[in-house]
Order: structure tokens, then sequence, then C-alpha cells
């Protein structure tokens, strides 16, 4: 019976391909010169075999790359973590490039050294224009009824 299953998903499971997921983060936030780990975590690809770089502004990063060992999630697709040593410096763009069967050209998914100011003005930005939608549109909607308004007393 097992065998004969075998056979059956065999041909399948070779020719089967799922492209990776790559999200990469620090493993802890903190100031900018300060030293970290920056983790780039490889999801649900398959088949196992997979190549996983470390650049800095463009140059290859070999020191300082930890790597986990491929981990089964149980669905027959895998993951891995590599992890660079890093003292992030304002500017610096780190990438992690990913290579796999599954994908016609490489997947990059980059990291930005922000000091938290920056970080701070992009998100109080953000809010702000948010806020500005919120009250342009109540505005819109406050004008439009008080026009109805007037229509049926005229």
């Amino acid at each position: 019976m097992c065998r004969h299953n075998y056979e059956l998903g065999g041909p399948m499971t070779l020719q089967r391909r799922v492209q990776p997921r790559v999200n990469v983060s620090p493993s802890k936030k903190g100031p900018l010169q300060h030293h970290n780990l920056l983790v780039c975590h490889v999801t649900d690809f398959y088949p196992g075999s997979i190549q996983v770089r470390w650049f800095l502004n463009g140059q290859e990063e070999t020191a300082g790359v930890v790597s986990t060992n491929l981990i089964r999630n149980g669905d027959w697709t895998f993951q891995i973590l590599v992890m660079l040593e890093m003292t992030p410096q304002q500017g610096d763009v780190y990438t992690c490039q990913v290579e796999h069967t599954s994908l016609d050209s490489p997947v990059t998914v980059e990291w930005k050294a922000q000091s938290d100011s920056a970080r701070s003005k992009t998100l109080t930005g953000a809010g702000g224009f948010v806020l500005g939608l919120i009250i342009c549109g109540v505005g819109i909607f406050m004008h439009r009824r008080s026009k109805k308004v007037q229509r049926g007393s005229a």
C-alpha cells in the first residue's frame, strides 16, 4: 500500500515548486551604532535546496553570517533563518538575496538603517496625512448634508 502511494506521489513531488516568502527584520529594536542581529526569514519553499546571501550597500557580506539548518514545516515545505551580525550606521542598506529553483530571478528584500527620529518623522507624517484625509472626508460629508437640508427647506 505505501509503496503504491509513493509511486503515485513520487513524480508529482519531484516537479513541485513552491516559491519562498522572505521577511527581513532586526532581532531587537535598538538605536543605530549598536550591535544587532538582522534576520532573513525564508519560509514556505519547496524543494529544500536554497541559497540565501547578505549584502551591505551592494557588497556581499560573509563574515558574521549564521544560518539554521533547513526546518521542515510539516506540509512538505521548508523554512530557514539566515542571520547577519551587524552594527547599523545611518543610511546603510542591508539586502537579503534568495535564490531558489522556483524563482526566475533572485528575490531581494532590503532593510534600511534609520535613526529613531527619522522613523518617528515618517510615522508622524503618515499619521498627519491620514488625519487630514479623515477631516477632509468629514468636511465633504457635512457640506453635502447641509446642501440637502437647504434644498428640503426651499
